[in-house]
């Protein structure tokens, strides 16, 4: 068959251009018409899978914990109680602390009024450790210093006592993370919620999860307005695409966002979704941390919580909203007052204001807080002290995400005045001496309590580093002998207040073979001195003598008792203090000795509660009397002789009408210079010295205790009061000899004393002969002889 015979065949079997088969090649509807509902059944399998995991993506994290909050840390309650000595100033300086505001007329939570020496307090609502409060108005009169009558209001029935809410010192928060305050719905006022849907999306209560009207709307009103004042998509979508997406602009990510806004109208309220929103939407940047929810922005920008906004206030965080770096109020604020401006507007026009409140409330300057309520690292060595107390009181503290509730010691108003003396001082003594390179580090702690009210790590107080407080273990000089002194005084039979101690040359071995010979400060010695004396005049030989006397052991044994968890070496030196302490194992030390005797370990954490107000953990060690009462009344009888006679006695002339006692200590070659001292509520241990150990030429009353002196005078000091223990009594000693002398005698000295221990006083004073005289006549008593 021919070529053209074959292609006529061909041709005529199939036609190259059949109408079916062209329209199968370039019309795929036909096919997509035919297997139409095999397509619908891929699409709601495909669909419904999908939509079943992002059901399950969504409930997954509605129903467990939808943030990771950071662990709160908080300060001390400050609590008042009748007869408690305070001053109205330092009352005043806690609520300004706490954010409070001073009113004409006090009627509303986290309001106070002055009224002479009488303070109106309207005390927030708080879930204290010991359980929650609501709002307490109370009324408490001051008189002479001290609280005289506290009244519950509206009542009018007098209470004993009522705390006020501690304020919030620190958000553990790891570096670049979220962080938020939760708050439920009904903590949110309700003209808050209102503005935040008029502006967001006002058909937020009809649509479901989406609006496609909003978006003519938002368009609408945009418009008009000349720039954007409203959004276009709703609440439920803004809170998917925080929750779950990123800011990815795609049409994929738009229906994605809108499908899962539909699964969460239909699965959750109103009210679940608005309360998710008001927790989750970005309002700021604090440093490394993004400010999330209202409950924290409420603080960040006005240092209070978000019941106590004003109008205004609220229409500046909901103003905030569209865009929180280019409403930065701190930054721009004439441009996020006329954002809020705009927001109190439509709330004027939508009925929310009425004209006269708008107004008022549009001449309003922006009051920002300084924002410091939230600073980060306050206070790096007293945090330092609490997250090292946390890992002994919690089993693997992963406490940083943990939403915890951590109550402290804190004193803020004592911690900010420690850290000003310590730099104020430190600073000072290194100008004077011409030198540099000086530290400090100082410890105030409650004496009663073994609280820690303020720790200072070093002369930068603002630096996270070396913790001198808690880690510098120096030499610590003098501050040993009231240890020493206590040890003889326990023994009472045989050591009183006026019981002679010998100062004269001694020599001894040293722990290394050598020959020791201890001096006075002076160079001096005295033969016999009262032990009083030796120790208000610190003097060093019949500190040794007496020692040596006691025994190393016995010494070692009192400072265990007192509380010092250290390791120490008995050798003939330790009776002048060389021994290395830090400053708070000698705050230990000397807080066992002002609380009579009675040890308390020193603590920085009080209770620790769960994020839903369950109380998890709480100190409940109670003092232990470790040393005796009555001795130890008549140690800080000593020592409050210090301050007015001996080495401190600059205190009593800066503090004249003020009782205190302490100690001075310095070491060799002046390297350390300390100082302990107590007032009647607060024990404060202070050093000066350098890291390199190299001298600072500064002596124990020169150096730490200006510091002391300094931190004093920033606050108000408590006149120290003792009570007299029974079996004290006052007896009368003879000067020159220590013995016990008949009341009246010239050249006697009055002192407390056991009276049990010690012997029958004499019937007649000493020189006194013990026959009575012949009467004398008449005659001799008008001639004489």
């Amino acid at each position: 068959m021919s070529k053209a015979a074959k292609s006529k065949t061909t041709s005529a079997k199939t036609p190259p251009h059949s109408p079916r088969s062209f329209w199968q090649r370039i019309n795929p509807f036909s096919w997509l018409w035919r297997h139409w509902w095999k397509l619908l059944l891929v699409f709601v399998v495909v669909g419904g899978g999908y939509g079943i995991y992002l059901n399950s993506l969504i409930s997954t994290k509605f129903a467990g914990n939808k943030w990771q909050v950071p662990a709160q840390i908080f300060a001390r309650p400050l609590h008042l109680e009748v007869k408690q000595e305070i001053t109205l100033g330092e009352i005043s300086d806690e609520l300004k602390l706490l954010g409070y505001r001073k009113v004409n007329r006090a009627n509303s939570s986290g309001e106070y009024q002055v009224l002479g020496q009488r303070l109106r307090i309207y005390r927030r609502k708080f879930d204290f450790p010991h359980g929650a409060e609501e709002l307490r108005p109370f009324e408490l009169t001051l008189q002479n210093n001290r609280i005289s009558k506290i009244i519950e209001l509206p009542a009018g029935d007098e209470i004993s006592g009522i705390y006020l809410e501690p304020w919030l010192v620190a958000r553990l928060v790891n570096t670049g993370l979220e962080d938020r305050m939760l708050v439920s719905l009904d903590e949110v006022p309700p003209t808050l919620v209102q503005a935040l849907i008029l502006v967001e999306d006002q058909d937020f209560y009809q649509h479901h999860g989406i609006a496609p009207l909003s978006i003519v709307r938002a368009f609408i009103a945009n418009v008009s307005a000349g720039r954007a004042v409203q959004g276009a998509s709703t609440l439920t979508q803004q809170l998917v695409k925080n929750l779950f997406l990123t800011n990815e602009k795609s049409l994929v990510r738009k229906a994605k966002e809108a499908l899962m806004a539909l699964i969460i109208d239909a699965r959750y309220s109103k009210e679940e979704i608005l309360e998710t929103y008001l927790n989750e939407v970005f309002l700021g940047q604090n440093g490394n941390n993004g400010v999330f929810g209202f409950g924290l922005a409420s603080y960040f920008y006005f240092d209070r919580p978000i019941n106590e906004l004003s109008i205004d206030e609220m229409a500046t965080l909901v103003g905030i909203i569209k865009g929180p770096s280019f409403y930065n109020p701190r930054k721009y604020p004439e441009r996020v007052k006329e954002r809020r401006d705009l927001v109190l507007r439509l709330m004027f026009e939508n009925n929310l204001l009425t004209p006269n409140d708008y107004k008022a409330l549009v001449t309003n300057k922006l009051q920002l807080a300084s924002g410091a309520s939230l600073k980060k690292d306050k206070h790096p060595a007293f945090m330092d002290k609490v997250r090292r107390d946390l890992r002994d009181v919690l089993i693997n503290p992963d406490i940083r995400q943990s939403g915890l509730k951590v109550f402290t010691t804190l004193d803020t108003n004592a911690q900010l005045k420690a850290e000003q003396a310590v730099t104020n001082e430190v600073t000072k003594q290194e100008l004077r001496m011409a030198k540099k390179q000086f530290e400090g580090a100082m410890v105030v702690s409650d004496i009663s309590k073994g609280e820690i009210r303020a720790l200072v790590g070093g002369r930068n107080a603002e630096y996270a580093g070396f913790n001198r407080a808690l880690d510098a273990k120096r030499a610590i000089g003098s501050l040993i002998k009231p240890a020493i002194y206590l040890t003889a005084l326990e023994q009472a039979a045989d050591y009183n207040l006026a019981t002679l101690l010998v100062d004269e040359p001694i020599k001894m071995k040293s722990s290394e073979g050598k020959m020791w010979e201890p001096k006075n400060y002076d160079l001096t010695f005295r033969g016999k001195v009262p032990l009083l004396t030796a120790l208000t005049q610190s003097l060093n030989v019949p500190t040794v003598s007496l020692g040596m006397e006691l025994g190393l052991g016995t010494i070692a044994d009192t400072l265990w008792r007192l509380g010092v968890d250290e390791e120490i070496s008995q050798y003939p030196a330790l009776t002048l203090g060389a021994v290395n302490f830090s400053p708070v194992q000698v705050n230990q030390m000397y807080q066992t000795l002002a609380n009579n005797g009675r040890y308390i370990p020193l603590h920085s954490i009080t209770a620790i509660m769960s994020p839903d107000n369950q109380l998890l953990w709480q100190f409940e060690q109670q003092p232990i009397q470790r040393v005796d009462e009555q001795a130890t009344y008549l140690l800080n009888y000593a020592l409050h002789k210090v301050t007015l006679e001996g080495t401190a006695k600059q205190i009593h002339l800066q503090f004249p009408d003020v009782n205190m006692a302490g100690k001075t200590g310095t070491t060799d070659d002046y390297r350390d210079s300390w100082f302990s001292g107590f007032d009647n509520n607060m024990l404060i241990t202070s050093w000066i010295g350098k890291d390199n150990n190299q001298p600072v030429n500064l002596s124990g009353s020169s150096g730490a205790m200006q510091i002391f002196i300094d931190y004093q005078k920033r606050q108000t000091p408590k006149s120290l009061v003792r009570r007299f223990p029974a079996g004290l009594g006052i007896v009368h000693f003879d000067m020159d000899t220590g013995a016990l002398s008949k009341a009246g005698c010239k050249d006697t000295n009055s002192l407390p004393a056991i009276v049990a221990a010690l012997p029958l006083a004499p019937k007649q004073c000493v020189g006194e002969s013990a026959v009575p005289d012949k009467p004398k006549s008449l005659w001799e008593k008008l001639f004489g002889n």
